[in-house]
């Protein structure tokens, strides 16, 4: 792992929420979440929404997992019958599509999968689920390439315009496969995810402690070809929503190699991110804006650091004082979304507003995006502590 510089974080006074308060940001959330069900019983949200609405889509797209997952933190706080029926409904969808291989070439299997049919059979005991998680784990360790040692994140393995290439985003992939090793016993599964960790970690990661959207090795030698983007601003500069996956991500990393260095990278990581934030604590769409004048904030980058933020303080030591620290500007911001930045009630199907998707491509810019809804709703759980993260 290269030397990365480690900013001073800017101070912050520590402040927890008290459960009162967490338990009526769940309930309003969870209001939200109410009034859509009854719009995607045999459909999933689209990634992104149009004017506040997501419209119904099949069981196609990379994100619909995070719906899924919706429904199991749901059930999980209530213990309401509507979440957990209606999760299993889409269990047996994700089943379907990965025997019907619809649309899993790619490495986001770990967004579908770990928190639909794994989460399933973590809740429920489900065998379909299992069988299904497996099935999608085995996918994705064929998405591997030994000699660059990462997992390919998208286009024909075959593909030279696409051979070697990971992406940020994948840290949060990772989860399924050592999911899978520990339920066969199989460690190839688990090489594979240490070894494109450890790729991860070396190549998309700058000096700065900024990172690389995504980064080429060749698929020949091993040896790194160049870095780029693909959705943020330019090559140069820090997409926020891929440094938030960096933060959360390398922060599970620790958890399951038990690498202390995994954790402090995502330290640095979140003292880069929490350093470029504007006044309300809500990153803009790329790190390169940190000001209050217009620019689009991605609030599903947000609520993605808040998770990571809270992953990064349950893995630091127990006497460490960053832990408050993390946990504190993690609140800060789930406040401020639950404040200023949710859906109304009325007019939209969605939890959170204010996100981007893709800004190069113009979709989905200022609207609102699933796993933002999902990664709010996570970041309450864990925030309340009733709940044991499926990424774990």
């Amino acid at each position: 792992m290269s030397e990365v510089a480690n900013e001073t974080l800017a101070p912050l006074v520590p402040e927890r929420p008290e459960p009162a308060e967490l338990d009526k940001l769940i309930a309003d959330a969870l209001a939200r979440l109410d009034r859509t069900m009854p719009q995607f019983r045999d459909h999933f949200p689209a990634p992104s929404s149009t004017g506040g609405t997501y419209a119904p889509i099949d069981n196609v797209e990379w994100t619909n997992g995070f719906w899924t997952g919706m429904l199991w933190l749901g059930w999980e706080f209530t213990g309401r019958d509507a979440y957990r029926r209606a999760a299993e409904d889409n269990v047996e969808s994700f089943r379907d599509r990965v025997e019907q291989r619809v649309n899993v070439d790619h490495h986001d299997l770990g967004f579908l999968y770990t928190l639909s049919t794994c989460a399933a059979h973590r809740l429920t005991g489900s065998t379909i689920g299992r069988a299904a998680g497996l099935e999608a784990a085995r996918l994705l360790l064929a998405r591997f390439d030994p000699v660059a040692g990462v997992i390919q994140a998208w286009g024909d393995m075959r593909d030279p315009g696409q051979r070697g290439r990971m992406i940020i985003d994948c840290n949060l992939n990772l989860p399924l496969l050592f999911w899978a090793s520990r339920e066969t016993g199989d460690r190839a599964f688990a090489d594979a995810a240490t070894r494109h960790l450890e790729q991860a970690a070396r190549y998309l990661v700058r000096p700065d402690a900024s990172t690389y959207h995504t980064f080429y090795i060749d698929t020949e030698t091993g040896q790194p070809r160049f870095g780029s983007t693909h959705q943020g601003y330019s090559d140069q500069s820090c997409w926020a929503r891929g440094q938030a996956w960096g933060i959360y991500g390398f922060a599970l990393g620790g958890l399951h190699t038990n690498e202390p260095a995994y954790v402090e990278l995502a330290a640095r990581l979140a003292n880069h991110f929490l350093n470029r934030l504007p006044t309300d604590g809500i990153c803009c769409w790329d790190l390169i804006f940190a000001d209050d004048n217009g620019t689009p904030r991605d609030s599903s980058a947000a609520a993605i650091a808040a998770c990571g933020l809270l992953e990064l303080a349950k893995a630091l030591p127990a006497a460490d004082p960053r832990r408050d620290t993390y946990a504190s500007w993690a609140w800060r911001i789930v406040q401020e979304l639950g404040t200023s930045y949710l859906a109304p009630v009325e007019g939209s199907n969605a939890l959170l507003l204010h996100a981007v998707y893709h800004m190069p491509n113009g979709a989905g810019v200022d609207e609102a995006c699933i796993w933002g809804d999902y990664f709010y709703l996570e970041a309450l759980m864990r925030l309340r502590n009733v709940w044991t993260p499926y990424w774990s």
